[in-house]
């Protein structure tokens, strides 16, 4: 069984992503169930989880999408339900008949689609499904939430009475409203409603003149409501008519309250299953917002991460437009214990967190934002020590609590065990407590836990080199700037650059240097062996990267020039092929001709089909026979050469044609050009004419030519301009 504590799940900040899950839910339940979240017991409802939530983003890719799940709880009618002689609200029957409609298209839908949805379809196959609380509830109330006129005859019988009544009403005080509106006693406004009644708005001056009940008046005094006396008779009957009515109402929807009673535990069952969807979708919707996915679940133990990403600094991030550095990471039999080190804010801690946040999202059915090749196991214990945890209730001091911590973890690791230790064995004398530090870290490996440790301890980093399954990992540092680089580098120890930082952040040269003999002489030649390490490790890299980048360049230029050779030696077979047949069709043709000239100059049949027979011989005699399969493919390699003949001689017309049509476009213009050019006075003369007359008028794209004895008017478009009057 798997059991995680809560103190793990708050060092990793599991609550943030609790909270952000539930704002992806559409229900209130399913907020609520997402707040509570936690990693699964077993493994088999891991893998269930894990599944319900893959079916439901694969259900985006399908043409029947999973129906909508929302609704409104009913909290409250259940628990009427559960009292005797109680009787639900209109609302409330509104609500479950709705409850109960989602549900039973839920049902319906993966009973139908069990074969796509197996996992959400067992996740319903539990539950009943009955259409009597909608038929029920549809026979009393309306679409409108009111109940039915027919819902029993009694009701039916006193509306109708209502009805006949109210149309008295209304022509009982219509009648007074004409005859007072004639006797002008009527204010400006004539009628108003007071206690769902209509009254009269009479001018107070003229209130006894009028027969009626008086309701009410205006605050200034100036009107008198009155409530005619015909009227007042028929309202008294109304008011009884309504009572009946209200009586029947109550009596209805106490007989629909003990048929749907039955169904109350039905009706948990439906919340229930509705907001378990609704917590699945959630999972899909936070998923899409980093790009989570599932991973590759292994059945052996181990757990390769690529390019992982911490969820809640990859949001924030992405919220402010910055970058986050995704993460390898590979724990496995032969590598079970990994320790990091190198200098503070480098991204350890990010480092150590995202491994252990990213295992218990998954171990509570949730995807993770990793690279599809990833590959991920379940723990069941995941131990934690992350942050200063000082105690000042418990009067415990940092290393006290640690110590505390340890014997807790010293208890419980297995080789089921995966544990995450934040700066192991500070808190006490750095010699001491790393003797301490490192005689834990021999127990955890004895028992083939899995687990990540940060420190800055040397002798936790020695023991890292020289143990085979432990391994030392630095963040990246750039030793020039001294900014990290945020990338976990497997397989050597960082160094802290604790002088080199010093110096970069003002502190005098001589105190570091005074510091430096303070430290043991073979101490600073590890750790400035270290750095060393780092910047000619860094050094390679980035060459390394550089002659990836070139060589990549280099091999798809050699793909794109051998493609092009190809392609052009294959073009170059194809001619050639064509050039060959279509000679051998003109040596045909020519043959052919020769025989045709010989039978017209001799009509000798005979010989004409004995050298015919022989041509056909000789030529056959250069063939090899070929199977039907060949003679297809040749075929069919001809049309294919043929047709890229064409279809180039096409191209060629139908860029001539565009040449064309360009050409006419370009002369067409200059034409209107040449014509938009004329003027009244310019010298032209008519095309194919030496006779040389001025413009006298231009109208309609015509031009009166005056030739000083005669004038003539003539198109724009057959003139030539001689000279410009400008």
């Amino acid at each position: 069984m798997i059991n995680i504590s809560n103190k793990t799940l708050d060092d990793l900040e599991f609550s943030t992503v609790r909270k952000q899950l539930s704002e992806f839910c559409l229900t209130e339940m399913g907020v609520e169930k997402s707040l509570k979240i936690r990693p699964f017991k077993y493994p088999q409802q891991i893998l269930f989880a894990l599944n319900q939530t893959q079916e439901y983003k694969s259900s985006r890719l399908e043409d029947q999408q999973i129906p909508n799940h929302s609704f409104d709880v009913v909290h409250e009618e259940i628990h009427l339900l559960n009292i005797k002689n109680s009787i639900l609200e209109l609302r409330s029957f509104r609500n479950i008949a709705a409850l109960s409609e989602t549900a039973n298209t839920h049902l319906k839908f993966f009973s139908k689609n069990r074969e796509l949805y197996p996992n959400l379809y067992k996740t319903t196959q539990e539950v009943e499904f009955t259409e009597e609380i909608i038929n029920n509830v549809n026979k009393v109330i309306d679409r409108f939430g009111e109940v039915k006129n027919n819902a029993s005859p009694l009701l039916q019988k006193i509306r109708q009475a209502l009805n006949r009544l109210q149309s008295k009403i209304d022509s009982s005080f219509n009648a007074d409203l004409a005859r007072y509106q004639a006797a002008d006693y009527l204010d400006e406004i004539k009628e108003s409603v007071i206690q769902n009644n209509r009254v009269l708005a009479v001018s107070a001056m003229y209130r006894k003149r009028v027969k009626g009940s008086v309701l009410g008046r205006s605050k200034t005094g100036s009107i008198v409501f009155i409530q005619p006396e015909n009227t007042l008779k028929f309202s008294q009957e109304w008011n009884n008519l309504k009572y009946d009515e209200q009586e029947e109402v109550n009596r209805i929807l106490k007989e629909l309250t003990e048929k749907i009673r039955p169904y109350r535990e039905l009706l948990i069952d439906y919340q229930e299953l509705l907001s378990e969807i609704d917590m699945v979708f959630a999972k899909v919707e936070y998923a899409e917002t980093m790009k989570a996915i599932l991973p590759k679940i292994s059945k052996k133990r181990e757990l390769d991460l690529k390019a992982a990403y911490h969820p809640l600094l990859y949001l924030t991030n992405k919220e402010k437009n910055r970058k986050t550095y995704p993460q390898d990471i590979s724990l496995h039999q032969d590598n079970r214990i990994i320790v990091i080190s190198g200098p503070n804010a480098g991204g350890k801690s990010i480092t150590l967190k995202t491994i252990g946040l990213l295992q218990i999202m998954l171990q509570s059915g949730m995807f993770v934002p990793v690279h599809e090749y990833s590959r991920m196991c379940f723990f069941t214990k995941i131990l934690s020590d992350i942050g200063d945890h000082q105690s000042i209730e418990n009067h415990l001091s940092t290393y006290s609590y640690r110590l505390k911590n340890m014997r807790y973890f010293l208890k419980k690791c297995d080789k089921n065990t995966l544990f995450l230790i934040d700066e192991f064995g500070t808190g006490t004398d750095p010699e001491l407590g790393g003797a301490l530090a490192e005689t834990f870290l021999e127990v955890f490996f004895e028992r083939k836990s899995f687990g990540i440790i940060t420190t800055h301890y040397a002798n936790l980093k020695k023991m890292a080199g020289e143990t085979p399954g432990i391994s030392n990992a630095n963040m990246r540092f750039d030793s020039r700037s001294l900014e990290p680089e945020f990338k976990l580098q497997m397989g050597e120890a960082g160094s802290s650059f604790t002088f080199e930082v010093a110096q970069q952040n003002g502190i005098p040269y001589s105190l570091i240097n005074r510091s430096k003999k303070k430290v043991e002489r073979g101490k600073i030649r590890f750790d400035k062996s270290i750095a060393k390490l780092q910047q000619e490790r860094s050094k390679l890299s980035k060459t390394t990267a550089a002659l990836e980048k070139e060589k990549l360049k280099t091999s798809r230029h050699k793909k794109s020039l051998d493609d092009k050779n190809e392609k052009i030696q294959q073009k170059l077979e194809d001619f050639q092929d064509l050039y060959d047949h279509n000679q051998q069709l003109i040596h045909l043709g020519r043959k052919f001709n020769s025989l045709s000239e010989n039978y017209f100059q001799d009509k000798n049949k005979k010989k004409l089909i004995s050298e015919f027979l022989k041509f056909v011989a000789i030529e056959n005699s250069k063939r090899k026979r070929k199977s039907k399969k060949q003679k297809a493919k040749e075929k069919q390699h001809q049309l294919k050469v043929q047709k890229e003949a064409e279809e180039k001689l096409v191209a060629i017309r139908k860029r001539k044609q565009a040449e064309k049509k360009q050409a006419q476009k370009k002369a067409k213009e200059e034409e209107i050009k040449r014509i938009a050019s004329f003027g009244i006075n310019d010298s032209v003369r008519i095309e194919g004419s030496s006779a040389v007359g001025t413009i006298d008028r231009i109208e309609k794209g015509k031009a009166l030519i005056n030739y000083g004895m005669f004038t003539t008017e003539t198109d724009l478009e057959k003139l030539e301009l001689v000279k410009s009057a400008k």
